[in-house]
Parts: structure tokens; C-alpha cells; sequence
């Protein structure tokens, strides 16, 4: 397995166990950033223990609980790592357990590689994009799992049928992406399905083939949505920036993504 991927896993697995202490706390505390995003010690203990992984690669990092460098400072980066130390806050204070860690390593713009751990029932996802291929594995032993990697099954994308799955947000089905909807029920006349799920998990149905596509017409960050752009591709599912037409690409001056629409419609 390619070094980073396999830095990246460690990574992520030891986060999701920093979350997990305080998912099982009785009590924890929030504080509603700048942005009215809620926090918890859970992203900062996570991004913490994530940091010990991944500093000594000494590839650049960018975290949604790291401190943010001007675009100045970024804009010459070839490869870096986008971290979302604890994506689905809001899933996690509701405690449904739809909430994940996201770590991608971008090289020249694009995802190269992906991992997205569920640590509420350890459900790991991982891709490599150069080879075109992703998984999924539960992880039974977080302090040796090797065999759990080994057992890992392959995922890829539904065959499309005369029905379609179509996966949203549990907190931001908005106007645009009804109208979205509205505009696909001729052609799949027999039958639309919206399912829901919180977080980056989204992006790991249509890898998966549990959902046909995902239309995000609302605001996101880089952080929210690299590891699962790299799952996607590595399946040979694009993520497309509805400002450009094009693959999403990362490490932008402006880190708040354009909407996006994840499909397997061709």
C-alpha cells in the first residue's frame, strides 16, 4: 500500500478514537465558532492526535482547526493535505453517529489518495486514485489492523436502472437542490428516492453504489469534501464544480467550494 495512504489510515483511525472518548463522555462542551459552526474538544483532540501522524511527513497541511495561511503562503504548494479532523459536528452532537474523519492528500490541485473513518462503527473507507481503485473495511482491532486492511472489499458505483437514488443532507435540502430533483423526475419517471445521510458518508454511497448521485448546492469547505472527492475518483466518479464545469480542485484561494454535483448519471 502506497506510504501515505497507509499514514493517512493510522491517522485517521487514531482521531476517530479521540472522538470517540468524548462521544462516550457524559457531557461535553460547545462553542460556536465565527463561522456559527458548533465545536467540540472532539475536533481539537482529534486534529491534535491527526497532527502527530501527520507533521513528520513534513507535507503541508491545511485543517479546518488548524490556524489558515493567507493564499500567499499556499499558492506554491505542489502536494498538501486537507484535514477534516471531525466532519459532521452537528451529527455528532446529536449523537446518530453519521459523523467521520476526513484526510486527502492533494498533489497539484487534485486528490491523490483519501480516507474516511466512521469511528461511531468503525467503518473505514479508503482510496488510491492513480490506481483507480477503493475500499471498504471495518476496523475490529484499531491498535493492529492489518488483517482488517487485508480484508477490506473493493466499492464501486451502481449500474443505473429505470429508478434513481439520489443521496441529500439532513440539514441542507435547500430550494436549488429540490429544483435539482424536480428536474430529473421525467426521465426517472418510475421512481425517485432521496437518502439521506449526514457528513462526508454522502459521497461514500455513490462510491458505493448505494446512491446514483449526490447534488450539493449549498456551502462547503475544502476540508469538508477532498477525502470524499478522492474516493469518488478513484471509482471513476468526477466531482464536478458547478463554477468551472470541471473535476473540483483544491488548495484554492478561496477554500469555500462552489455547489458540486457528484454523479453516475454519465
Amino acid at each position: 500500500m502506497n506510504k501515505e495512504l497507509t499514514i493517512a489510515i493510522e491517522a485517521a483511525i487514531a482521531g476517530g478514537e479521540e472522538i470517540m472518548k468524548i462521544y462516550n463522555s457524559k457531557d461535553f462542551q460547545v462553542e460556536i465558532k465565527d463561522d456559527s459552526s458548533p465545536l467540540t474538544i472532539a475536533d481539537t483532540n482529534a486534529n491534535s492526535r491527526i497532527m502527530e501522524f501527520l507533521i513528520p511527513t513534513e507535507i503541508k497541511i491545511i485543517s479546518e482547526e488548524n490556524k489558515q495561511l493567507a493564499y500567499e503562503d499556499r499558492k506554491n504548494w505542489d502536494a498538501c493535505w486537507i484535514v477534516d479532523p471531525l466532519d459532521g459536528t452537528k451529527e455528532f452532537i446529536k449523537k446518530n453517529g453519521e459523523f467521520t474523519v476526513n484526510i486527502a492528500l492533494i498533489k497539484n490541485g487534485l486528490p491523490v489518495l483519501g480516507v474516511i473513518y466512521v469511528p461511531a462503527t468503525s467503518v473505514l473507507y479508503y482510496a488510491d486514485v492513480e490506481q483507480g481503485k477503493g475500499y471498504k473495511t471495518t476496523i475490529k482491532n484499531t491498535g493492529d489492523f492489518n488483517s482488517d486492511i487485508n480484508n477490506s472489499e473493493e466499492i464501486r458505483p451502481s449500474i443505473l436502472g429505470e429508478n434513481l437514488k439520489i443521496v441529500g443532507s439532513k440539514s441542507h435540502m435547500n430550494d436549488d437542490t429540490l429544483n435539482y430533483i424536480d428536474s430529473l423526475k421525467e426521465t426517472y419517471s418510475k421512481g425517485i428516492e432521496i437518502v439521506s445521510m449526514g457528513s462526508s458518508l454522502k459521497f461514500c454511497l455513490v462510491a458505493e453504489g448505494l446512491a446514483d448521485v449526490y447534488p450539493r448546492f449549498a456551502p462547503t469547505m475544502e476540508w469538508d469534501t477532498a477525502a470524499g472527492q478522492a474516493i469518488c475518483n478513484a471509482v471513476g466518479l468526477e466531482v464536478t464544480d458547478k463554477g468551472t464545469n470541471e473535476n473540483m480542485k483544491y488548495n484554492r484561494e478561496n477554500l469555500l467550494n462552489n455547489y458540486f454535483l457528484v454523479s453516475n448519471l454519465g
